[in-house]
């Protein structure tokens, strides 16, 4: 059922973005075809996580904070679960949500969107959360960074039915973090600015915010996936062809 509901209503909302605004996806080539994934955004509008699901086209869940959770009606809660997404106690180490998280990243195509800085912040980028350092880290699986621009007038998640102006979403180059083992507090931190410095690097500078000078690097904590080239494929010799 859950698989249907999030097919369902990202199509519906793609339909809806190509009727009502100028949206555009750009980087869909730098999303890995196989393999779980750990998306990365910043955060302007309720209407980032089902723009990002529906710009990604993959089986994407989330974390949400709770207080979504706790305002809904039950049909609300059934919805948001149904879509992918789990609650986030905001302020405090969630055991529970990280547990959720490390299971969903043993699904062979997981794709896990978190939006670092924990709240909406329309405009500029403010500072996020370095617990997306302690995940990572982890599942040691790759991270993806993301740039939703265009969004931060759309307050109410039911903008989604009539979405309006131009909205870009910038996928960039998935990466690593490096090494493994215990960070110090400091390097965690520095980590978490470089993460948030990869998506800062997709936005115009006006959105870059608090990482305005991390999205220049250099990038020490990350390393970017280089892409796998194609080899030509050998065509096996007919026998006796070499004697022709």
């Amino acid at each position: 059922m859950a698989y249907f509901v999030h097919r369902i209503s990202n199509r519906a909302l793609r339909l809806t973005l190509a009727l009502f605004s100028d949206y555009a996806a750009e980087g869909r080539e730098n999303i890995p075809a196989d393999g779980p994934l750990i998306v990365v955004a910043n955060h302007q509008s309720n209407t980032d996580p089902p723009i990002l699901a529906a710009s990604l086209r993959r089986d994407t869940r989330f974390l949400a904070k709770d207080s979504i959770f706790r305002r809904a009606t039950p049909v609300g809660r059934w919805f948001l679960r149904a879509y992918g997404a789990y609650p986030l106690r905001r302020g405090e180490m969630d055991l529970s949500a990280l547990r959720w998280a490390m299971a969903e990243l043993k699904r062979p195509r997981a794709t896990l969107a978190i939006f670092p800085e924990g709240t909406r912040n329309p405009g500029a980028m403010k500072k996020a959360h370095s617990g997306i350092v302690t995940l990572a880290a982890r599942v040691g699986v790759p991270i993806l960074p993301v740039g939703i621009e265009g969004v931060e007038g759309m307050r109410s998640a039911a903008r989604v039915f009539k979405p309006k102006g131009t909205i870009r979403v910038r996928i960039g180059r998935p990466f690593r973090l490096n090494g493994a083992g215990k960070r110090s507090r400091r390097e965690t931190e520095a980590a978490a600015s470089e993460i948030m410095g990869r998506v800062a690097e997709l936005l115009p500078q006006s959105y870059r915010g608090y990482y305005e000078h991390a999205a220049n690097g250099p990038f020490l904590f990350t390393t970017t996936i280089e892409p796998v080239e194609a080899r030509p494929v050998e065509t096996p010799a007919l026998p006796g062809a070499e004697n022709r």
